[in-house]
């Protein structure tokens, strides 16, 4: 089940970033609704910047991290053709190189369930809650056994293959949450919950910093 995110994402970054043009309507709305008058805002597990880009035209500094440094590369590229600032960090999301309340706005989606055990996840979302400002919201998002591609009722490990042009495959650890562990891990961590809600068979969770 050891398949390590930095290394698989290095390996598959080219062109899973090909495959990721666009932010998820989620996100989107996420921003709509709480992205007015926030200053500076966290991309936590930025991938190839695509949410990045729509947080830089809602406020005034984003910064993305992320564990693949490969997915940072293909970030700047992203920016730099299409204009928009980012600051782009490598690093852990269960051990965050920030300043506490750092960021007013957060986007933190597809990441948490990559994190191979409880205690890394909920150590990663107490993370967040730490770069929170006190009156910051973030949304979170995780794959659920919700998703039309499980059939199974109770969170689980599992690996998921990435299909390179040639066909080479590439496993990607993931733990598949179901609702009801989501939100044990999101009450265990230092978050305060806003919302959560279940769309095209992710988790969502709406939270702040305490």
């Amino acid at each position: 089940m050891d398949a390590d995110p930095q290394a698989t994402y290095d390996r598959i970054a080219a062109h899973f970033a090909s495959t990721r043009e666009y932010a998820w309507p989620e996100v989107e709305q996420f921003v709509d609704e709480w992205g007015s008058d926030r200053r500076r805002a966290l991309d936590l597990g930025c991938g190839n910047g695509r949410h990045a880009e729509l947080l830089a035209d809602h406020v005034e500094r984003v910064v993305g991290l992320d564990v693949s440094r490969g997915l940072l590369a293909e970030a700047r590229v992203r920016a730099t053709e299409r204009n928009f600032s980012v600051d782009l960090v490598h690093g852990d999301a269960a051990r965050l190189p920030f300043v506490a309340d750092g960021f007013d706005l957060a986007v933190y989606v597809a990441t948490l369930h990559h994190l191979q055990s409880r205690e890394t996840r909920v150590a990663s979302l107490s993370e967040l809650a730490r770069v929170l400002t006190p009156d910051g919201r973030a949304v979170v998002s995780v794959w659920s056994t919700e998703h039309d591609t499980f059939d199974a009722e109770v969170g689980f490990d599992t690996t998921v293959d990435w299909t390179l042009p040639g066909g080479e495959t590439v496993p990607r650890y993931y733990h598949i949450y179901d609702s009801e562990e989501f939100q044990a891990d999101l009450k265990s961590s230092d978050l305060d919950v806003v919302e959560t809600f279940v769309s095209s068979g992710n988790c969502y969770a709406v939270v702040g910093g305490r």
